[in-house]
């Protein structure tokens, strides 16, 4: 008998299951609303990150349909050799202009901008300092450089001032600081100001991510930067993700034209994507359409923020850091954050454990994210829902 060359992965999957550390996909059925059919139950939706309900905007889908009339389903090819539509370069025209830059560049999905653009800005010769906390696709990105890393504590200004001096020590020639903007786990704010002051002082480069803060923080939802009020003179990298709260998908980045040249020739995950399809492109202008002219739609989502977040402390319950619409419950253990989430689901809410590997064995909790569009009723069965397995499992 043949050996069974990849046996090793159901072996290795197993083992996922036996430790409860396997994913278990449930099925949406129909679009992503705040109200959805979740594996054929009706459930309000809290774990989605469609924070502006724009993936079901009227402008949006009326902008896909007509492009899908007008320049088909595809973009044939790569950007670099036949698929850069003039959809593609309106939209890097409008993005740049709204996140007040010079020029801004599209990628396939936000991951594919860390893991392509990151290994291009440093080489064996530079520094790499990354916040301890940042997301998986940012180590990703840092782990295919070749340069010196360095990583300092999660939001702490002053220690990476520390670690400024001792990456200083080994005479790099570029020094490269990358951190989130939003933290997707606890719904944080990096504190880019500070950022920014102190790695001046050594003439780093910043690199932020701002995927859960695009469309959320800011003017108008025009993200991170400038909610510090500050430019690209000072962040040299913005990135994004059209695939939150603008509700279409794919990723992106700002800062000056020279930035963007420089990555348009160097990064392969762009120069090996297909470009977005022609509905996609569109969908995404429309997108900042909407953000321009239609500002109700981000002042609801902080009101709804706020409301959430003080009916789970008037119970009890421990939100840990929380400044944005990323809003744990926490629960400390695992087997809690299980229950609590099971039990939710049995009352009509869908909002999914976060537990051990991905968060500390004792931080473990629901992360609860909000849309501009659940109502105050539903809210409140949520809230009420929160209440009674918050009870049953003696968490408040």
């Amino acid at each position: 008998m043949m050996r069974n060359p990849i046996g090793w992965m159901k072996t290795e999957y197993d083992k996922l299951v036996e430790q409860n550390f396997d994913w278990k996909i449930r099925e949406l059925q129909g679009p992503s609303t705040p109200k959805a059919k979740v594996d054929g139950q009706d459930v309000i939706m809290l774990c989605s990150n469609n924070y502006l309900n724009l993936s079901n905007h009227p402008k949006m889908k009326a902008a896909a349909l007509k492009a899908i009339k007008t320049h088909g389903v595809g973009s044939g090819s790569v950007r670099a050799i036949a698929g850069t539509m003039d959809l593609h370069l309106e939209l890097e025209r409008r993005l740049a202009n709204f996140k007040g830059a010079e020029a801004s560049l599209t990628y396939s999905a936000g991951f594919a901008c860390n893991e392509g653009l990151i290994p291009q800005l440093v080489t064996k010769n530079d520094a790499i300092i990354s916040d301890e906390l940042n997301h998986g696709s940012i180590i990703d990105g840092v782990r295919l450089t070749k340069a010196k890393r360095f990583v300092y504590k999660h939001c702490d200004a002053d220690d990476l001032a520390r670690v400024l001096n001792e990456a200083e020590k080994e005479k790099p020639e570029k020094i490269l600081v990358i951190t989130d903007g939003v933290f997707s786990m606890d719904g944080d704010i990096a504190p880019l100001d500070k950022v920014v002051k102190v790695s001046k002082e050594h003439g780093a480069m910043i690199y932020v991510d701002d995927a859960h803060g695009e469309a959320v923080l800011g003017k108008g939802g025009r993200g991170i930067v400038s909610h510090f009020n500050l430019t690209h003179h000072d962040v040299h990298f913005e990135m994004g993700t059209f695939s939150k709260a603008f509700g279409v998908m794919g990723g992106h980045v700002s800062g000056s034209r020279d930035m963007v040249n420089y990555a348009l020739n160097k990064s392969r995950s762009w120069l090996l994507s297909a470009s977005h399809p022609p509905a996609t492109a569109a969908s995404c202008i429309a997108a900042i359409d909407v953000l321009e002219t239609e500002p109700e739609h981000v002042e609801t989502l902080w009101e709804n923020r706020e409301y959430f977040v003080k009916g789970l402390k008037q119970m009890g319950y421990d939100t840990g850091f929380s400044q944005t619409p990323i809003i744990p419950a926490m629960t400390g253990e695992s087997s809690k954050a299980v229950a609590l989430s099971e039990g939710l689901y049995k009352e009509g809410i869908l909002a999914l454990p976060i537990v051990f590997p991905m968060v500390a064995r004792d931080k473990a909790r629901i992360r609860v994210q909000l849309c501009a569009k659940h109502t105050k009723d539903q809210l409140d069965q949520a809230i009420a829902a929160f209440r009674d397995g918050g009870e049953k499992l003696k968490l408040i």
